[in-house]
């Protein structure tokens, strides 16, 4: 193995240490997933990988590999300055990385080396990430999930960020899939990440909450938006008591509406997902939606949809094992929801069994 070379594990304590991570793939091949925090410095665009994998297949390796050399060689100055930007304020080595470890982060960690930039090639690239971090999730050695569990427009993410800001360790799930997780989930966000880089997301997070640990979460169903949460993610959000957060209706509407900022700029933007509840509410209520849109009633739709939708929709998460937490006024209620959380952190106090001393039994 060349001394440029290292494992995964050697890499992504590197990375732990602040190192830079570079993925020397195409663009797309990087927006499909890629190690969190690396950036992309492809050696090929989209259409130059394509035209190198067609040599390839028809002509051989030889005539492919001239083809690349071809391509590359006008691009290394321009490749050096982009690590060498990106690198300032960072500690060296970077670590470099393409699908499998092969020619192109190969090629890339020689040209940086030869430049004067310490450099390393992930043997097995991405491939052997990806690999890691399946196993990892299916594995499930992460520490307790403490969900917190409602109606809609109680401010369970809210409430998340706030315990974060305080230092309590929180896995915000909705804030990795970009989705609200409801059918209006996605209005006004960033698009979804990839499936595979949600989950390498979720890695980065999981991987934090040591086995005797524990973080808060939001109880989610199997799928946030169109992606899916993985098997046994899911299972451990079912696992633990729930914290039942209560609220009035008009909290919640209020609540709701501040997540929504502009919410004039999204009215057209709301018409498709309301129509799609018409086989749950049936035409004359999904028009009377429509008309409170056009309106600009919006906390009349809200109130509307909370009643009609959301409340029969979620009150069945509502399971026998939980802790019940009133959160009005604010103030009070996130001190009772800390209480609670540390009802759940204590372990139980044990009773001791009754012993009856032998000198207590004869003398009696």
């Amino acid at each position: 193995m060349s001394e440029f070379v290292i494992s995964l594990d050697e890499a992504l304590a590197l990375r732990e240490r602040g190192a830079l991570l570079v993925d020397a793939r195409s663009p797309s091949e990087f927006a499909e997933g890629s190690i969190p925090g690396a950036i992309n410095v492809p050696l090929f665009d989209d259409a130059e990988r394509a035209e190198v994998g067609t040599i390839y297949k028809q002509q051989g390796k030889t005539v492919a590999r001239k083809r690349g050399v071809k391509l590359v060689g006008p691009k290394i100055p321009a490749l050096m300055d982009a690590v060498e930007a990106a690198l300032e304020g960072r500690r060296p080595p970077v670590v470099v990385f393409c699908w499998r470890g092969g020619l192109r982060s190969h090629s890339l960690t020689t040209f940086l080396n030869l430049a004067g930039i310490p450099a390393r090639q992930l043997q097995g690239g991405h491939k052997v990430f990806r690999r890691w971090v399946v196993d990892f999730l299916e594995q499930g050695h992460w520490g307790r999930l403490l969900v917190l569990r409602g109606l809609t427009g109680v401010g369970k993410t809210r409430l998340l960020l706030q315990l974060a800001e305080e230092g309590y360790p929180v896995l915000d799930l909705e804030g990795l899939a970009n989705h609200r997780g409801s059918a209006f989930g996605a209005l006004g966000l960033p698009p979804q990440p990839t499936q595979k880089s949600f989950e390498a997301l979720l890695w980065d997070e999981l991987r934090k909450i040591p086995v005797g640990g524990y973080a808060l979460a939001e109880g989610e169903s199997k799928h946030i938006g169109k992606l899916v949460l993985p098997p046994r993610v899911y299972e451990a959000l079912q696992r633990e008591t729930t914290l039942w957060l209560n609220a009035s209706l008009e909290h919640r509407v209020q609540v709701t509406l501040q997540d929504y900022p502009a919410l004039d700029n999204l009215k057209d933007a709301f018409i498709p997902p309301i129509r799609a509840l018409r086989p749950r509410l049936g035409g004359e209520a999904v028009e009377r939606l429509l008309g409170l849109l056009e309106a600009g009633c919006w906390e009349d739709l809200v109130r509307e949809l909370m009643v009609l939708y959301y409340d029969p929709l979620y009150n069945h998460t509502k399971s026998e094992q939980r802790l019940e937490i009133d959160l009005e006024p604010e103030a009070a209620g996130l001190l009772r929801l800390k209480i609670a959380i540390r009802e759940l952190l204590e372990p139980p106090v044990a009773e001791q069994p009754f012993t009856c001393d032998p000198q207590l039994r004869d003398n009696g």
